[in-house]
């Protein structure tokens, strides 16, 4: 399966400070009838995989489109020459876009990513029973598992049946993050997983914030699974 993929670098005068949720609010705010940019209906938030995902990396702003968000997203950047982030803003001097349509899907090898931002892979019910398991191996295995439960939700989201089972394997990192004000457990780290997912997207909670950012790992990167 193919699916289509926007990936814009935004350049600014200056690197930014603030986090991907100060991005999130202002594109959001600034086209507030595109329900895939800010996930806010009438009726209250649009519970599916985002379309549209914010990044923070290395203090530069990224904005991935996925599928429909893709079209949406390209549409958009040209009318974007600010970013008012909180009480800085930043003038956008230009804007790298890759398009291209990405493979998605089951694979018979493993591929490796690395988590290029926090993955929050525990809500309140899994960590209840995270926080109770003290083996590690087995803590391990819990995630592993969690890690497989996320590719799956995504692929349901996107329409993709997954034929057989999946199998994730993790070299994990544990780091305290803040999502929404509250602090959370979020993981750093690498896995590998027999299946190909599109560099940039998010994967686990938080996605749409910039958390979960994954991407394939190079040759060149020094930690392998």
């Amino acid at each position: 399966m193919k699916i289509p993929i926007v990936v814009a670098v935004f350049k600014t005068d200056k690197p930014v400070e603030e986090d991907s949720s100060k991005l999130r609010g202002y594109i959001g705010n600034k086209f507030p009838d595109e329900v895939l940019l800010h996930h806010h209906t009438e009726k209250g938030s649009l519970y599916t995989y985002p379309r549209i995902q914010y990044k923070i990396i290395e203090k530069t702003p990224i904005i991935v489109g996925i599928d429909e968000g893709a079209p949406l997203l390209k549409s958009i950047v040209d009318e974007i020459d600010v970013l008012k982030l909180g009480k800085r803003s930043y003038r956008v001097e230009s804007i790298q876009m890759n398009q291209f349509n990405a493979d998605f899907g089951k694979t018979r090898k493993y591929i490796k990513y690395k988590f290029l931002t926090p993955w929050l892979a525990l809500n309140q019910k899994n960590y209840e029973k995270f926080k109770e398991t003290k083996d590690w191996k087995k803590r391990k295995e819990f995630l592993n598992g969690i890690l497989v439960g996320n590719v799956l939700s995504i692929s349901k989201s996107l329409g993709y049946f997954v034929k057989g089972k999946l199998y994730a394997h993790s070299l994990l990192y544990r780091t305290s993050v803040e999502y929404k004000a509250i602090p959370h457990i979020g993981f750093t780290g690498e896995f590998k997983i027999n299946f190909n997912l599109p560099d940039y997207i998010g994967v686990g909670k938080g996605a749409s914030h910039g958390f979960g950012t994954i991407r394939r790992m190079k040759i060149n990167d020094k930690k392998k699974t």
